[in-house]
């Protein structure tokens, strides 16, 4: 397959970047700038603006998927400036779900698969962490990030009701409440939009399984139009 990634730098598709060309894919990897990060066979790395739909739309010609790991700036080199950045403007992430759409009008058999944020999962029936300030305000102390933070995690849920209302072949991945690098186990289950909680109901997901689920994803669709997640 020909796989595009966006966000290719950073933490998550950094990952996604090595799990397809181990699995043989060719890979455009898109970034701010064209910089070679890595020189491997069946790479392309290109530019692009995640906000721009025209950018967008002239990068999309021959891929099959479109796997977008859109954050503002590099979280992996420089997470506080990330953490800023969607503070000052949580708006963002849907900004460019729908710039990401607007892109694929012209071309709808590219299928596209957008790497958002578990605040959105329900926690209980009908529940969601990213509707309460009490509940949000109590996961991000545990994660030691700001609480004015809980803009930007509304912000992904906006961008994931932002696909629900699109016909175009979308997949929304939330991943665990608890992500970090750690170790490929190829290990783990999968869910819809409920969190996946382990024995002591923990939410948790290594960054490089979370590749390894969204490749499985592009390589197999189940969750065509819909959402989901994954846990051990």
């Amino acid at each position: 397959m020909h796989i595009g990634v966006i966000g290719a730098t950073g933490s998550i598709g950094s990952r996604v970047v090595t799990e397809a060309l181990d699995r043989g894919h060719h890979v455009t990897a898109f970034s701010r700038a064209t910089q070679i990060v890595e020189d491997r066979k069946n790479v392309v790395w290109k530019s692009i603006d995640v906000l721009d739909a025209g950018s967008i739309a002239a990068v999309i010609p021959g891929l099959d998927v479109l796997i977008s790991g859109f954050q503002p700036r590099n979280g992996a080199k420089d997470i506080a400036d990330t953490v800023a950045r969607s503070i000052a403007d949580p708006t963002v992430y849907a900004t460019a779900a729908r710039a990401l759409l607007k892109a694929l009008e012209s071309h709808p058999r590219t299928r596209l698969i957008v790497i958002g944020g578990a605040g959105s999962l329900e926690i209980e029936p009908g529940l969601v962490r990213a509707d309460s300030d009490e509940l949000l305000h109590e996961s991000l102390d545990a994660l030691g990030l700001p609480r004015e933070y809980a803009g930007a995690v509304r912000g992904h849920r906006d961008a994931l009701n932002v696909l629900r209302t699109s016909n175009r072949l979308w997949t929304y991945f939330s991943p665990a409440e608890d992500i970090a690098p750690g170790e490929r186990t190829g290990r783990f289950r999968t869910g819809g939009d409920q969190p996946v909680l382990d024995a002591d109901g923990r939410s948790h997901i290594s960054v490089e399984d979370a590749a390894v689920a969204l490749l499985d994803e592009a390589e197999l669709p189940r969750f065509v139009q819909r959402r989901f997640t994954i846990g051990y």
